[in-house]
């Protein structure tokens, strides 16, 4: 049998001033929020368990006596199935520690607990369409892709050329490198939920290509790859679930519905 080729690391800390999903469902962290009676990071745990190249699996949370409540993922914290890694200030910063802990030994695939739509053959795509060469790689979704099955669905997209975007929460971390991404990325993610902010991080120049419409989603890599030292890709995935979490209440009710569906035709 070959051995796991990747590594994964699920983001599962608190939001510090408090979640609406984790008020609406009445426990204290919302990664342990039940859709459809189900956890959402139990969720996640059994994707990554059964997705095909995945070794260890880490957990980023905040006290992993949070799990005792979920008896499977209590008996995977005590058989070592799933480790346990201690939060940050924000979730790059998590991402960072916990690639100093892990090491750099296997690609790093890292997600994030409030996304119970990731399925087993989102990852193995991610996996399998990540370019070699690049140092860190993100998922992302076209707009057209997602709204030609859930036109309702709110999601912020990034346009680029005519062309929109939205992150998928998927991240594949190979190297030294991608470090230097996650200290980068804590600088921006203040502003993920402003993309003209964001771009104005990354660079006047790049902003005014944007504006004019000349900014291609190749070109923001290329230019976020040279001011990193860093080689980043996108990685484009076809499953209009891929970019849909459980970031609100109306989140928590369209997932809900999509599982209710999914699991029933299962």
């Amino acid at each position: 049998m070959s051995q796991p080729a990747f590594n994964a690391l699920i983001l599962a800390g608190n939001r510090r001033e408090g979640d609406s999903v984790a008020s609406l469902t009445g426990v204290s962290h919302k990664a342990l929020a039940p859709i459809n009676g189900i956890p959402m990071l139990l969720r996640l745990y059994r994707t990554l368990r059964a997705s095909a190249g995945i070794g260890d699996i880490y957990v980023c949370i905040d006290d992993s006596s949070l799990l005792d409540g979920i008896a499977e993922l209590a008996l995977a914290r005590d058989s070592g199935r799933l480790r346990i890694v201690p939060p940050a200030i924000s979730p790059a910063a998590s991402l960072g520690l916990a690639m100093d802990r892990i090491g750099v030994a296997r690609p790093l695939l890292t997600t994030t607990a409030d996304h119970p739509l990731l399925s087993r053959e989102m990852v193995e795509y991610m996996l399998r369409a990540a370019p070699q060469d690049a140092e860190l790689c993100v998922g992302l979704a076209e707009a057209d892709t997602v709204i030609a099955v859930y036109p309702d669905a709110i999601r912020t997209f990034y346009r680029f050329k005519g062309r929109r975007f939205s992150g998928c929460n998927l991240f594949l971390a190979r190297g030294d490198g991608a470090k230097q991404v996650a200290a980068y990325w804590q600088r921006m993610e203040r502003h993920r939920k402003k993309p003209w902010r964001l771009v104005w991080e990354i660079g006047p120049i790049a902003l005014l290509r944007m504006v004019l419409g000349g900014l291609s989603l190749d070109d923001a890599f290329a230019h976020v790859s040279r001011l990193t030292r860093t080689r980043i890709r996108p990685v484009l995935l076809p499953f209009a679930e891929a970019p849909i979490d459980v970031d609100k209440p109306e989140d928590y009710r369209l997932v809900s519905a999509i599982l209710a569906k999914r699991e029933g035709a299962a």
